[in-house]
């Protein structure tokens, strides 16, 4: 039965059902847990990438043309791709690390892998918001570019690479709903199969309600935290 031929408050009202959100629990864990781990990678790998694409530019602290051609090149093919292909394309990476190429933990490399490239622009561009001249004050009290970037840079950037980061972990939630459709299970799993392919529009609406749930929560933390940053630097 299509959606449209269901009463739209019928459905909404059968998605409050209680079995329905029992049968949810799993799978909001499963998403959790994916959103979690992808995360930290993300965060990691995405900030170190930043940083080498920020320190070696042409304004950067130490200019490498190679290093930075090269590495801006690799994060330019890797964003050009669909979300969809670069799940396919990291199947052989999750089958070689895991042994097996579905479920939650292999398709966190194919979430991780396209989102990776996306905050390490964040944070390249987040980085270079920083003025000129307060990097010239730190070269010349004698500060190495490891201390100018680590304790000059990114502590000056840290709201806006906090606000970069929210904008990541938003579009990993998306990820975690497509991966679903590839055997990661989670919120994505239950919305295909239940609400896509059974015409369950009740279980499809509870999908909705999560996700709208989790990325609320989520951008209200990252503007709660970068806004408290700002204050306490104000203040000081």
């Amino acid at each position: 039965m299509s959606l449209l031929d269901t009463p739209i408050w019928e459905v909404i009202k059968g998605s409050f059902a209680p079995e329905i959100w029992r049968d949810m629990v799993t799978p909001i864990l499963d998403t959790l847990y994916i959103t979690a781990v992808a995360s930290v990678i993300v965060l990691i790998l995405g900030v170190l990438l930043g940083i080498l694409l920020t320190a070696t530019s042409a304004e950067g602290v130490f200019p490498l043309k190679i290093p930075y051609t090269a590495t801006g090149w690799l994060i330019n093919v890797l964003r050009s791709l669909p979300q969809t292909i670069m799940i396919i394309l990291m199947i052989p990476v999750a089958r070689l690390l895991f042994g097996r190429s579905y479920g939650r933990d292999p398709c966190i490399i194919s979430i991780a892998a396209s989102c990776i490239p996306m905050f390490a622009r964040i944070v390249e561009s987040s980085l270079k918001e920083i003025s000129k001249g307060k990097v010239e004050a730190a070269k010349s009290i004698g500060c190495t570019n490891f201390q100018i970037v680590f304790r000059a840079i990114i502590p000056e950037t840290l709201p806006s690479l906090i606000r970069g980061f929210t904008v990541a972990v938003i579009s990993i939630i998306s990820m975690t709903a497509l991966a679903g459709m590839f055997g990661a299970g989670g919120i994505g799993d239950v919305a295909v199969r239940f609400g896509y392919q059974r015409f369950q529009h009740d279980r499809l609406f509870a999908c909705v309600y999560v996700l709208v749930i989790l990325v609320q929560v989520i951008q209200g933390t990252g503007n709660l935290v970068s806004t408290h940053i700002l204050r306490k630097r104000n203040l000081v």
